[in-house]
């Protein structure tokens, strides 16, 4: 959307401002306005993901045991309830509506990350 007003706006320049470089001045930081814009949430992005890696026990594993949850979720429910039920014994199911959609997003997730670095991506 910022794109979209960059020209007319450094049009509006050319009314407005006389002198040649100072017109040349603003119409560049106009244009670099966008781009500035997303430099700042990602570094500020980087910046809470390493004060998050580097808080206590709790604050640095929450990520990893929510994936280990849902895996002894899938767990329960296609490898030992099944067993289980061959023996006469009934282990309760886990809800899998509500864990698949994050599990899911946790592999596929892992999952382009292992094709990026195949691929060489630089970290």
């Amino acid at each position: 959307m910022i794109e979209k007003l960059i020209g007319p706006v450094t049009g509006l320049l050319d009314k407005f401002v006389e002198d040649k470089d100072q017109k040349a001045k603003l119409a560049h930081e106009i244009s670099t306005m966008a781009e500035k814009h997303g430099q700042e949430i990602a570094l500020a992005q980087i910046a809470l993901n390493t004060a998050d890696a580097k808080g206590n026990f709790f604050q640095s594993s929450w990520r990893p045991l929510c994936g280990h949850v849902c895996v002894l979720g899938l767990a329960v429910n296609f490898l030992i309830s099944p067993i289980a039920a061959g023996f006469g014994v009934t282990v309760p199911q886990a809800d899998m509506s509500v864990m698949m959609p994050v599990l899911m997003g946790m592999l596929g997730l892992g999952g382009l990350r292992s094709f990026e670095k195949t691929k060489g991506v630089a970290k």
